[in-house]
């Protein structure tokens, strides 16, 4: 498999984000934006959210055309996925998800398919990680880890789920074919 061609281009506040060994990392979490586009999920990383000065954004992100960024070296922790930040490297796919109407009751149906070159990109940052980081051995989809429900934005009497990403379109037989990876069961229970 060809070696990445990895942008760096760091949020503002990644000096701000706790540092740690590359054997602290056992885990990768695949998400997908739920955004339109990269530009839009740069926004959002930048935005300062937690008392630190920091924001919630993932390691890398890969757009719909494979091209690959850095916003955070992996060996700081990123806010990604609640509960598994210490041990865990984010990345981000390009797709809309369900946006814009994440929470509505009507609109819990993830449609748009994942890109060849995206994927293709994605194993190729996989292979590169196993490399750099020698406990990386887990992988999972951020709606594997969080299962929390919340009030439909529609109708607060119904709930849907936090979280639903990478979704039903994402090929985990492909990405997980020669990875060296296991994927995580989903959780039963919130923790």
């Amino acid at each position: 498999m060809p070696e990445p061609t990895i942008r760096d281009h760091f949020l503002p506040y990644v000096d701000r984000l706790p540092e740690r060994p590359a054997t602290a990392v056992d885990l990768v979490v695949i998400h997908c934006t739920e955004l339109p586009d990269l530009a839009t999920a740069r926004e959002y990383g930048e935005r300062i959210v937690h008392d630190s000065g920091t924001g919630n954004c993932g390691h890398y992100y890969i757009d719909r055309d494979g091209t690959t960024w850095r916003y955070v070296p992996g060996t700081r922790v990123a806010h990604h996925v609640r509960g598994f930040n210490p041990h865990s490297i984010g990345i981000e796919l390009v797709n809309l998800g369900r946006y814009p109407h994440w929470w509505h009751a009507d609109h819990q149906t993830m449609t748009e398919p994942y890109p060849a070159a995206q994927i293709e990109a994605l194993r190729a940052l996989l292979a590169r990680l196993r490399g750099e980081f020698p406990h990386l051995r887990d992988i999972a989809g951020h709606e594997d880890l969080d299962l929390a429900r919340l009030p439909a934005s529609d109708d607060p009497g119904r709930e849907v789920p936090r979280k639903l990403d990478p979704g039903p379109m994402f090929p985990w037989v492909q990405v997980l074919a020669g990875s060296g990876l296991n994927r995580l069961p989903a959780r039963t229970a919130q923790g």
